[in-house]
């Protein structure tokens, strides 16, 4: 009998295990930036305060833009680049300390071999996540 429930309950704590990490690590929801334009600049609403996302050239693949983010007050933001739909790999980027309460990093776009152009950048700030959509040339 021992022989196997033994097993069973190794199985089931590892199952138990990998769900709670699953549910633990999956991103929180994003709140959506409405943009007309990166390279002008986007405003949003961190935690009450001001911040702002800006590019500093229009995103091309492999070609690389800066991105700055204002958020007077946070402590720690990253920039994740995901394409609608499609696996591209590993694209998060940290900002660094930039001066007056904004980070900055320079950061490079994969080539999307169908050509898509529809991205989406995932703002961590501080734990609240921001989701910006924008279009490559």
């Amino acid at each position: 009998m021992r022989r196997v429930v033994l097993p069973l309950l190794v199985a089931a704590a590892l199952v138990a295990i990998a769900v709670a990490g699953w549910w633990l690590k999956r991103p929180a929801e994003a709140v959506a930036i409405a943009c007309a334009d990166p390279l002008a600049g986007c405003a949003f609403s961190h935690r009450g305060a001001a911040a702002s996302v800006r590019f500093s050239a229009q995103p091309a693949p492999l070609e690389a833009f800066g991105i700055r983010v204002a958020a007077p007050g946070a402590a720690r933001i990253s920039a994740e680049f995901q394409m609608v739909g499609m696996d591209m790999g590993f694209n998060r980027y940290d900002l660094r300390p930039a001066g007056d309460g904004a980070f900055a990093a320079q950061v490079t776009l994969p080539v999307c071999v169908t050509g898509r152009r529809d991205w989406k950048l995932f703002l961590d700030v501080d734990g609240a996540r921001y989701e910006l959509p924008f279009s490559t040339r």
